[in-house]
Formats: structure tokens, C-alpha cells, sequence
């Protein structure tokens, strides 16, 4: 596959996509599709013989591997009938296979204008855009592909992941990036291509591509990347083996004891996850995450010596919320009712949407003597519970929304 400057420099897209994308996914594609559209010989758009027989004699060139002949037929049999949403599906495919991502883009374009609904078609519209060099695009429709639905194939839901993992790196999007590439790990997949991305979200790096594995930091990252990986998919002992080495040899790569630490926390080994967080505190002093990692670690385990790390959190990134939130939470749990009231009052400012604060608020103003503000901070958190039921009350996660403003 080729594709825009950026994916020809990221191997970690065009190499492995390129084995995935075999020849004959349109075939396998088109299949699927017609098990939930109307064949164009039942279409009601025009009724047109003409059209169904262009219709007709498109299929058997892609089916017996015409594919010039192919796209013209359907290019032709589309302008009779351009709402005929299987052409433009098959005609999409044929140009993604050819690299064409121009003429792809189009193609899916029409399919989604047709059937906003289709999730397959925002997913193959969404991997146009990313060779195209359009992320914020790109990202904005394989993330709406998955809330809509992809189409019940493997090969097809790996490229989706993994290019949704690319374009969450690059935006900074750390936690959610997260996500996508274990769901691959989780599937078995194992490549130097989704370890050099996974290595490059756990260290926090938003480059458009890997170091180059030749090098010190490009081994580094795929160590990282794999020891990742290997957490993602619960073989925790692995994972250790490939941190263990390469903090032996690079103990002062930036944020390696981070990364480390947030697998150990996977792995429940909290005690060593910690030891990790003050080690990368050690080699960076003005380091928040780490601090904001191990405040959430003692968090109902021993607040007192979680609360040191929440302040210094506080004062080294005053405008960070999260950390305002946490020292809430820990001064609430040690408690320090009064102290806890405006931290948690700056936190619910900047996440209206969290009912957890709310209801920390609430026990929080009860203490305090405020019982009209507890009760409609009790109100509050009902209201958002019954809208996101799934949110669990005694949670605390660092999600990219809370760490959309934090500085390693």
C-alpha cells in the first residue's frame, strides 16, 4: 500500500496493513454486504434494464478478476443509478486495493451518505482519510465505525484497531490508544509494527512514527512496545522479563519506570508499580504523572502517604484539575473535610459530567455542615448515574479527558 507522506514514513501502518489487505478482500467485503443490502436487481431506484445489466456484468468482472473492466462497468452502471449503495461499495474497494485512496474516499463517502448507519463503510472511509493524511478526520470516522458496528471480520477489525491506535497516539490520546491496541494483543497479534506503537503510547510519545528499531531508543520502544503488549494480553510475567531488561541496560530512558509502573499496576503488584512511579519521580523531580499514579495507587490503601504525591502534583501543575481531584479525594479519605471541599469543587468544574465528585462532594459538604449543598450534590450524582449506569462509584481512573492537560 501507499499512501500519504506521513503513513510512507510510519511503517507501522503501511507494512502490516499492506499483509492484511490481501487480494480478494473486496470479494470477501462484498459478500457480507449483500447479506444486508438489496441485490441491484430488486433496486426500485430505476428499474432500469440498462442498469441491471451494467449492474450485472460489474459483479462477474470483479468475481473472475477484471478489474479495469471492473471499475468502468461500475462507474457506468452508477451514473445510470447513484444510489445504487452496493456499487459504490464494490467500486470503493476495487480503488483501496489499487491504492487509490482518493477515489476510495469517494466511494465510501456515497456509501455513508446512503446509509449513515453503515458502520464497514465509515471504517474504510476512515483508513482512505488516514492515507490521505487527514487524522482528525480519519480518527472521527473509524470512532464512529466502531460505535456503529464493523462487519464480523478479523482482518478487517485488526487494520481498524491498529489504525485507530495510530491516530490515537498521534493525537495524544494516550488512554484511549491504549485500548484499541490491547484489544489486538488480546487477539493474539504480535508484530514489530504494533510493538513500536504500543511502545510509543506507553512511553507517552506522540511521533508519527517509531525510532528506528536500529537504534538505541527504537529498541527501547519495541522492548516497551512488547512488555506492553504482553501485559495487555495478562501474560504479566513476560511483560516483567521485557521491562526487567531494558531497565538494566537504559535505566534513565525518559518515562521507562513510568511505563513500567502503570504494568505493574495491571499485574496488582502495587507496591512495585510504586517503587517504579518514585524511580522515574527520581530521574525526572518535576515529574506529575508518576505522583498522580501513586496518589491513585494508596488511594483507600494508605491516603495518608498517597496524599504527599497529590500535593506536590498540585503545585507543580496548579492548572492540572486532576490532580485538584485527587487531593480531594485523599484529603476526604484522611479527614481533612474542610481542605478537601475546594479541590474537589475545582474538579467537578472542569468534569461537569463525573458523578463521582459529585457524590465525594456530597460527603464531603455533610462533614463540612453544608446539608442543602450535600443534598444536591447527592441529586447530582444520582442524575448522571441513572444517564451512565456503567460509571462505578469507587473508581478512580486517569482517563485522557482527565489527563488531556498533563505534562509527563
Amino acid at each position: 500500500m501507499r499512501g500519504s507522506d506521513s503513513a510512507r514514513t510510519a511503517m507501522t501502518v503501511v507494512a502490516w496493513a499492506a499483509v492484511v489487505f490481501a487480494i480478494g478482500f473486496a470479494a470477501e467485503c462484498k459478500s457480507a454486504w449483500t447479506q444486508s443490502q438489496a441485490s441491484p436487481e430488486r433496486s426500485s431506484a430505476t428499474g432500469s434494464k440498462a442498469f441491471e445489466a451494467l449492474a450485472k456484468r460489474a459483479n462477474e468482472a470483479r468475481d473472475s478478476g477484471r478489474l479495469e473492466d471492473a471499475v468502468k462497468l461500475y462507474r457506468q452502471a452508477l451514473a445510470l443509478n447513484p444510489k445504487w449503495a452496493e456499487g459504490w461499495w464494490s467500486l470503493g474497494t476495487l480503488y483501496y486495493d489499487n491504492d487509490k485512496y482518493a477515489e476510495a474516499q469517494l466511494a465510501f463517502g456515497k456509501v455513508v451518505t446512503l446509509d449513515p448507519k453503515q458502520g464497514t463503510a465509515r471504517a474504510m472511509l476512515g483508513l482512505c482519510e488516514f492515507e490521505l493524511g487527514q487524522p482528525e478526520r480519519a480518527l472521527k470516522d473509524i470512532e464512529a465505525s466502531k460505535t456503529l458496528g464493523v462487519l464480523e471480520d478479523k482482518q478487517l477489525r485488526d487494520v481498524v484497531m491498529f489504525h485507530d491506535g495510530v491516530l490515537l497516539q498521534r493525537a495524544g490520546q494516550f488512554e484511549a490508544a491504549k485500548a484499541a491496541l490491547t484489544s489486538l494483543c488480546l487477539n493474539g497479534v504480535r508484530s514489530s509494527e504494533l510493538a513500536g506503537t504500543f511502545g510509543m503510547v506507553a512511553l507517552r510519545m506522540r511521533d508519527a512514527a517509531p525510532p528506528d528499531p536500529s537504534m538505541e531508543a527504537g529498541e527501547i520502544v519495541q522492548h516497551v512496545g512488547r512488555g506492553a503488549c504482553l501485559n495487555a494480553a495478562k501474560e504479566y510475567d513476560a511483560a516483567k522479563t521485557e521491562f526487567d531488561q531494558v531497565i538494566a541496560r537504559t535505566p534513565h530512558f525518559p518515562l521507562v519506570h513510568y511505563a513500567y509502573g502503570c504494568v505493574l499496576v495491571d499485574a496488582r503488584d502495587v507496591p512495585g508499580a510504586i517503587k517504579e512511579f518514585e524511580a522515574e519521580i527520581g530521574e525526572q523531580p518535576k515529574s506529575v504523572l508518576p505522583r498522580l499514579h501513586i496518589a491513585v495507587a494508596e488511594y483507600k490503601v494508605d491516603s495518608a502517604a498517597g496524599l504527599k504525591f497529590a500535593e506536590e502534583a498540585v503545585q507543580l501543575a496548579p492548572n492540572l484539575p486532576l490532580g485538584h481531584y485527587l487531593l480531594g479525594l485523599l484529603l476526604l479519605d484522611t479527614g481533612a473535610y474542610e481542605r478537601a471541599v475546594p479541590e474537589l469543587e475545582i474538579a467537578r468544574k472542569a468534569f461537569p459530567q463525573e458523578g463521582r465528585i459529585d457524590l465525594s462532594l456530597a460527603t464531603a459538604y455533610a462533614h463540612v455542615g453544608r446539608t442543602q449543598d450535600a443534598a444536591q450534590a447527592r441529586t447530582e450524582f444520582a442524575r448522571k448515574k441513572q444517564a451512565q449506569p456503567t460509571a462505578a462509584e469507587g473508581a478512580v481512573e486517569i482517563t485522557d479527558a482527565m489527563d488531556a492537560r498533563s505534562k509527563p
